[in-house]
């Protein structure tokens, strides 16, 4: 199951020395709903690899604005805490896992 992350929890859990993928969504957003069974299988997948996990756009403003997060959804990468690649929109699967690949 992917991660909850918050504008709390959301510094400690990018400088973890794991890759850290994070989608921003929303419970309104189509698309955002059209990747979630993609991030989820990603966690399952990759669980102890790679932290995944999921940002409510609406409840967790801070985070959004820092890293100018305008369109959803939008999966950003992050490794050694620093943010490496992003995909905006929904993708397929493969892109996704094309990217972590890359990373790990």
């Amino acid at each position: 199951m992917a991660t909850t992350i918050t504008d709390a929890n959301f510094k400690e859990l990018i400088s973890s020395n794991k890759v850290v993928v994070i989608d921003f969504w929303a419970e309104w957003c189509g698309p955002c709903r059209q990747i979630a069974p993609i991030v989820e299988d990603l966690a399952t997948e990759y669980e102890g690899r790679a932290l995944i996990g999921k940002l409510d756009v609406d409840e967790n403003q801070d985070v959004c604005e820092q890293y100018g997060i305008r369109n959803i959804p939008t999966v950003l990468f992050f490794k050694d805490g620093e943010l490496v690649d992003k995909i905006v929109g929904a993708g397929q699967k493969t892109a996704f896992v094309e990217k972590l690949k890359g990373l790990l």
